[in-house]
């Protein structure tokens, strides 16, 4: 089942729960806007190409649209559509005045020079610029993208309405950035995390983790469940896998891949097959890479006791089923890696301010907001007898429903 499928199935589960009005559901499904754009730019060889940009705007209603801006071969209309809609309950789920909008152009980032990068960035904008704003809908990183990417939009945006930097998330400091954005996605898997094993009785320290993807994400999640006395006994990325059964050196781990660009060839682990992570035996698995890893054909395998869904959509609808049944306890993405998105709207509260807060404050706001949303979802759970994907889905449609009534949009 692909991403908008999935989306839409939980989407109508959480209508069922909450019993909406049929036209509300209907209201709430369809996207506020679609935008498909071409961006032809000039190769540094003087040949030209082009690429479709998509910029999905779902929903309105709490506030101001956000969501990334991916650089992927694989981004199409269908991915964005589903990314957006979860978007616009995530934010809802940790209750900052957002609603949802995803983006994306379909190309390879690794196959172009970043001069082409620059000019790819800079028509796509060109091209969205009137649709997007600090009032109407802010990007930010994603798959393929960075804070130069960031940086490139702002400065072409504010060509055309002037100096805008709460237009943007995810940018470097010295143009407006947050202390601990990057960090902000793994750091609130870990807060997410603890919150979830606490209600369980244990914490990270001696707990076993697996972690699929070595990325941004998956590599602060490491870092950071090591540091709390985790093990992180595997890990991998589109280098290949490590095991080590009492540990891997997650500091000394990233080093090396920075310095060689791989996980391949660290002496502190032995390597594995990738597709062998997923079932590897730990207490934590944390799908931190694409969506649709954990399915149908590998959930029966999997031997972790909590999944924490540190990537978007990693487990489709058919291995949540089989999870369930098997008494695994899954932390939805819909929650889980929400962090990136809280963050990203204290930059825009800084930016809008003009005020800059220190690392500690952030860390501190992020942690409150993630621990109450967890609360927030385990009281849906216990009001509509419910998993917490269900209860965090229901949360977040609830709100956005709430708001849309308020407004009287539904008439």
């Amino acid at each position: 089942m692909n991403a908008l499928a999935a989306t839409n199935r939980n989407f109508r589960q959480a209508a069922r729960i909450l019993m909406l009005d049929s036209k509300v559901e209907k209201s709430l499904l369809i996207p506020f806007r679609e935008i498909k754009v071409e961006c032809t730019i000039p190769r540094d060889d003087g040949s030209l190409v082009s690429y479709i940009g998509f910029r999905v705007q779902h929903d309105n209603a709490r506030g101001p649209m956000k969501g990334g801006i991916r650089y992927h071969p694989e981004v199409d209309h269908n991915e964005v559509n589903a990314l957006a809609q979860l978007m616009t309950w995530k934010t809802a789920v940790v209750n900052i005045p957002y609603g949802g909008a995803k983006g994306g152009i379909g190309c390879s980032p690794k196959e172009l020079s970043i001069s082409e990068l620059e000019r790819l960035t800079r028509v796509f904008t060109q091209k969205i610029h009137d649709l997007i704003g600090v009032n109407v809908d802010v990007p930010a990183p994603d798959m393929g993208t960075n804070a130069q990417t960031m940086a490139w939009i702002l400065d072409e945006y504010s060509k055309f309405h002037g100096h805008s930097p709460a237009v943007v998330t995810g940018k470097p400091i010295d143009l407006g950035g947050s202390l601990g954005r990057e960090a902000a996605t793994g750091r609130g898997v870990v807060y997410a995390t603890e919150a979830l094993l606490n209600e369980h009785g244990k914490t990270i320290n001696g707990l076993r983790f697996a972690i699929q993807g070595f990325g941004n994400v998956g590599s602060w999640v490491a870092r950071l469940i090591h540091e709390r006395g985790g093990k992180v006994v595997a890990v991998s990325d589109i280098t290949g896998a490590l095991k080590n059964e009492n540990g891997l050196d997650i500091h000394a781990l990233i080093k090396h891949k920075e310095t060689t660009g791989a996980l391949t060839g660290f002496d502190g682990g032995d390597s594995m097959n990738s597709d062998e992570l997923l079932v590897h035996d730990c207490d934590v698995l944390v799908p931190s890479a694409l969506g649709g890893v954990l399915n149908k054909d590998n959930a029966d395998q999997v031997r972790a006791k909590f999944i924490i869904e540190a990537a978007n959509h990693p487990t489709d609808p058919d291995a949540d089923e089989i999870l369930c049944k098997k008494g695994v306890v899954i932390l939805p993405d819909v929650y889980a890696n929400a962090g990136g998105v809280t963050v990203s709207y204290f930059e825009w509260v800084q930016n809008i301010q003009g005020f800059m807060w220190d690392e500690e404050k952030v860390n501190n706001e992020l942690h409150n907001y993630m621990i109450k949303a967890f609360k927030n979802i385990k009281d849906m759970c216990l009001a509509h007898n419910c998993n917490l994907r269900m209860g965090a889905f229901a949360l977040g449609v609830k709100r956005v429903a709430r708001a849309t009534a308020l407004r009287g949009w539904e008439a």
